[in-house]
């Protein structure tokens, strides 16, 4: 397929503003759905770099509340946390009643990066795949939601954003040398993927691939999946109306000499 051909089969950006303010209303009644009923879900998104995890989060949550959807983008661990066990940095971080956890990459990390970049040994990678799925047997029957999301970029598309982030100022945060060495490894990473779905696809905590090379569909495809995915009902409405304001009751303006921000716009 031509770039014309890509360009003409992605979602135009009218059409993508208009799904999405469908069910960003939606994304609120979830909200409050899961605060009234004390829901815990918890989002699990992993992908290859470029694959667009931080716009789907971004698309998620810029509606809703951060005290609601709390995002989780953990650093890396410390020299503390290298030496506990592997899994316990992140069930801190685990939703409670009336909250749904993102993480933007999670303790997949050692069957992906971890893995692929030499910062563990095959053997604790090999314990960590066999370990897992019993870990998030565990969490599921606590009573949490767990969705887990594999976001898939070719590699030309990956090839494409990437670049664009070297050339524009605005994204060149989002490249770290990681990236760039990562980015000559695409095999080592699809041999990492495919061990980690065979090991770790299970009926309770499945995986689900996301297609991403058209970023807006890709966006709504996500919002859509996890709307279907937690059972939830939009809470009735009480009618809203505003008060009236009180009077002045002999309230005059200051005279203080304000100091306003200079207006160059």
């Amino acid at each position: 397929m031509s770039k014309d051909d890509r360009a003409k089969d992605k979602l135009a950006r009218k059409d993508f503003e208009k799904e999405l303010k469908k069910l960003h209303g939606e994304l609120v009644a979830l909200q409050q759905w899961v605060v009234r009923e004390g829901l815990k879900v918890c989002i699990v998104f992993e992908g290859r770099d470029g694959a667009g995890k931080g716009g789907c989060i971004k698309a998620i949550t810029e509606r809703v509340s951060p005290r609601v959807f709390r995002v989780i983008a953990l650093p890396s661990p410390s020299s503390r946390e290298r030496s506990q066990m592997y899994i316990q940095r992140y069930i801190p971080h685990l939703p409670a009643a009336g909250e749904i956890v993102i993480f933007d990459r999670s303790w997949y990390n050692r069957a992906g990066v971890e893995r692929v970049m030499g910062f563990t040994k095959m053997d604790d990678v090999e314990r960590f795949l066999r370990i897992v799925p019993s870990v998030e047997k565990a969490i599921v029957e606590s009573g949490v939601v767990l969705i887990k999301l594999w976001l898939e970029v070719s590699e030309e598309e990956q090839t494409r954003r990437l670049q664009d982030r070297i050339d524009d100022p605005r994204k060149i945060w989002k490249l770290s040398p990681m990236d760039l060495d990562s980015y000559s490894r695409w095999y080592d990473y699809s041999r990492a993927r495919d061990d980690m779905f065979a090991a770790t696809d299970s009926p309770h905590a499945p995986w689900y691939v996301v297609p991403s090379d058209d970023k807006r569909r890709a966006r709504l495809n996500v919002i859509h999946h996890i709307l279907r995915t937690v059972p939830y009902e939009s809470p009735p409405r009480e009618k809203i109306k505003l008060p009236k304001r009180q009077k002045r009751g002999g309230y005059h303006e200051p005279s203080h000499p304000y100091r306003y921000v200079e207006p160059v716009f």
